[in-house]
């Protein structure tokens, strides 16, 4: 296997760990350079050390554009350097770090606004009223005009509102995450999709130095030959 020295690190490495110098997008290659002055495009940096720069210029490129960089960038930042996925299903880590009182509470918030409860809610007060105007006419524990019911009314009231607004907090909560996350998430395919764009445009511009320089040795070998043609 044939091996290179990383110029940073001094170590033996093999080839496909390695990057040459001229294939290194420029301003990442003179951010190395900056700190390794004799740094060349026929130098191998490791992999692991181009990252590192890598990470610096887009440190630099974020703070041009947004002036400051956030915790949410500096996660991105860290997931390029280390080559780390930031897709995951992000509902099963909401759905873990849930409490039983938001458990209960998202539980309660469903039940309470659906059409169930909304049946079961006028069932209940239709029997309570049959049962103390018609079954207990004479010894009825709620007559008319139901004071206890009214009692008992007020109270779900009182109980529901909190527990609805509790949900409503922990879903924006978890709308908020969403939104981080993809936040975080696009990001990262931004500056991948920028980095490789400069990638391509560097290897397509030394590409065409090269196919240049190998159609001028080839115009040099035709006008030899020519010339010992006449000759």
């Amino acid at each position: 296997m044939k091996t290179a020295v990383c110029h940073l690190t001094k170590r033996h490495l093999p080839l496909n760990q390695l990057v040459l110098g001229a294939t290194i997008h420029r301003p990442i290659f003179k951010l190395i350079q900056a700190d390794y002055p004799d740094f060349t495009d026929e130098s191998y940096v490791a992999i692991g050390n181009l990252n590192v720069y890598r990470k610096k210029y887009l440190e630099q490129m974020l703070e041009k554009e947004l002036g400051e960089i956030s915790e949410l960038e500096k996660e991105v930042l860290d997931s390029i350097q280390e080559n780390e996925l930031l897709s995951s299903n992000i509902e099963e880590e909401l759905r873990d770090n849930l409490s039983v009182g938001d458990r209960m509470a998202d539980r309660i918030a469903t039940f309470g606004g659906s059409w169930g409860f909304i049946m079961a809610f006028f069932g209940f007060i239709l029997v309570w009223m049959l049962v103390n105007v018609y079954l207990l006419a004479t010894r009825s524990f709620d007559p008319y005009p139901f004071i206890l019911l009214n009692l008992i009314l007020s109270c779900l009231a009182a109980i529901q509102a909190p527990i609805i607004m509790m949900s409503q907090n922990r879903k924006e909560a978890k709308d908020r995450q969403r939104s981080e996350y993809d936040y975080k998430v696009n990001l990262k395919a931004e500056l991948e999709i920028r980095l490789l764009h400069e990638k391509i445009d560097h290897l397509i511009v030394h590409q065409n130095q090269r196919l240049l320089e190998i159609q001028e040795i080839q115009i040099e070998l035709m006008e030899d030959i020519l010339n010992r043609s006449r000759k």
